[in-house]
């Protein structure tokens, strides 16, 4: 219950963001829509975005917190003041120092990260322009990160959930208030950027002076905490992060097909965020200190049940979340964006995309239950194996995806056959940025499998009676809910000439239903709370 009631906390907090979020890219698709400029910026906020995932948020967070609960659990105040101050001088300092080179070489950047942007030419240059305001988000939010990971390992969940709202707010007020007023209206968002990390960062601090633990940063290369912290931070660079790594590959590939690819797959990663953000990073980030007390204290037992607890409650969100955005993802982008310069088209293209991203949605959630397994035992090498086969193993589905589109359909076929050369005729086939969701997708589902099965093996582990039962309630459920979407598809198949109340009062309807449907049988085939642990 302890946990569940802090899970409940970060999702309620993480809502509020979310449907904030939904708001700003509501603005985003009336106000720009999907095209060269937005692209464009897209990628100038993935890259920092990206990095912020993988190191603040991924790789740091997995390696600081099982380290400050060893000292919370074993050294006295001081020796645990000491390894904050020292962890935030040496993390400032080298943050400093990367956010300086991105600025200075964001032409190259852009360039590595975007090579369908012509080198020199004007998206290419928007794009620079946009990095070298964007990078430094990554030095505030990265000590946002430190902050929130102090206040996570005392308990204090709920200002670190609710920190992400100002990056939301801060992009809507860029978006209405700055963006009519510059030359180039795109470039608004980027100040955007950088306006909220600054924020998020300042409104952490009356929190840790609270707890007497705002630091005092000092350079801690030789701290004896500060190096291990550094040295479980190299491999989980990978391990904690692979889908990030994954979407940034594709973010790279998309920028080589058809124009707008790159925004339709951001509006998918957006989408599927609201669940893996609310639910899959709410328990991931209320999971990781707990195991880490567990480990730490020798206690097998509620370690085995802690994790137990997290994988049924994981499951219990994503077969629905799963279901509804592959089966509903056209309405949701009809009656949430299709508005302005978001058009219909602009929907289709995003809908398959979602669909493609969703197949992989469980296996995302499960990854931030397991993964947490693994570095809250200090255990990083395992991660990074299946993260290194998850990575290798999307690059092989991207290629063999867009191979088999490219043979399959008739306008890539006669590209080809034209010998048009393979990039080219990607870049004419619609639809075909599908495939790297779908790939994505199918690498999540690898790694999960991957970590389930090391975990297991090692006898970390050992499920609960009832799993069986379990599953089949969900999957009666889920058969449930997939049957009405599909019904009320086929009853409102185009949604475009429907006004835009019109449009969310059925996607309401719609939502309710599904919901209804899914919870109604499965507590009818038996289903309780106290099954979940």
């Amino acid at each position: 219950m302890a946990l569940m009631r802090s899970t409940l906390t970060v999702s309620s907090m993480t809502l509020a963001s979310r449907i904030l979020g939904f708001v700003r890219d509501l603005v985003f698709a009336r106000a720009f829509g999907a095209g060269p400029a937005m692209d464009a910026f897209f990628v100038a906020f993935r890259i920092p975005n990206f990095m912020r995932r993988l190191f603040a948020e991924g790789s740091f967070s997995l390696a600081f917190v099982p380290v400050l609960a060893e000292y919370r659990e074993k050294q006295d105040r001081a020796a645990l003041k000491q390894l904050i101050d020292s962890v935030t001088g040496t993390l400032a300092a080298v943050l400093l120092l990367v956010t300086g080179v991105g600025i200075l070489l964001a032409p190259w950047v852009i360039r590595i990260f975007a090579p369908g942007f012509e080198t020199g030419g004007e998206q290419h240059a928007l794009a620079s322009s946009m990095l070298r305001l964007t990078f430094p988000y990554l030095f505030f939010i990265s000590l946002t990160a430190l902050a929130g990971g102090i206040l996570n390992s005392f308990n204090r969940f709920a200002l670190p959930a609710l920190t992400p709202v100002l990056l939301n707010i801060a992009l809507i007020a860029a978006a209405l208030g700055l963006a009519p007023r510059m030359a180039q209206p795109e470039m608004a968002l980027a100040w955007g950027v950088l306006a909220a990390g600054i924020l998020q960062l300042l409104v952490q601090i009356p929190a840790l002076m609270k707890l007497g633990l705002l630091p005092r940063p000092r350079w801690g290369a030789a701290h004896a905490g500060v190096r291990r912290i550094l040295k479980l931070m190299l491999p989980t660079l990978f391990g904690s992060s692979v889908a990030q790594v994954n979407l940034l590959f594709d973010t790279l590939v998309a920028s080589l097909l058809m124009s707008g690819s790159v925004t339709w797959l951001y509006y998918s990663d957006r989408l599927m965020e609201f669940p893996l953000g609310m639910f899959g990073v709410a328990i991931g980030t209320v999971i990781l200190p707990h195991l880490s007390r567990k480990h730490s204290a020798d206690d097998a037992d509620g370690f085995s049940d802690g994790l137990d607890w997290a994988l049924r409650t994981c499951l219990l969100v994503a077969v629905p979340a799963s279901l509804g955005l592959i089966l509903a993802g056209g309405p949701i982008y009809a009656a949430m964006f299709q508005y302005g310069e978001f058009g219909a088209t602009d929907s289709k293209m995003a809908a398959l995309s979602l669909a493609g991203l969703s197949l992989g949605l469980p296996a995302f959630l499960l990854v931030k239950v397991l993964a947490p397994a693994f570095y809250s035992r200090q255990d990083t090498r395992t991660p990074v194996k299946a993260a290194v086969v998850s990575l290798l193993a999307n690059a092989f589905f991207t290629v063999l995806l867009l191979g088999l589109v490219l043979s399959l359909t008739d306008i890539g076929a006669e590209s080809m056959a034209n010998s048009d050369g393979w990039l080219d005729a990607m870049a004419k086939v619609p639809g075909a940025h599908a495939c790297l969701a779908l790939a994505s997708g199918l690498a999540g589902w690898l790694n999960a499998a991957q970590l389930w099965r090391h975990l297991k093996r090692e006898g970390r582990y050992r499920a609960r009676p009832g799993w069986l039962a379990y599953l089949l309630r969900l999957l009666l459920a889920g058969a449930a809910m997939a049957a009405l979407l599909i019904w009320a598809n086929g009853q409102w198949p185009d949604w475009s000439p429907w006004t835009a109340w019109e449009r969310v009062a059925r996607l309401f309807a719609l939502v309710a239903a599904a919901a209804l449907v899914f919870a109604g049988a499965l507590f009818g085939s038996g289903f309780r709370r106290r099954q979940l642990g």
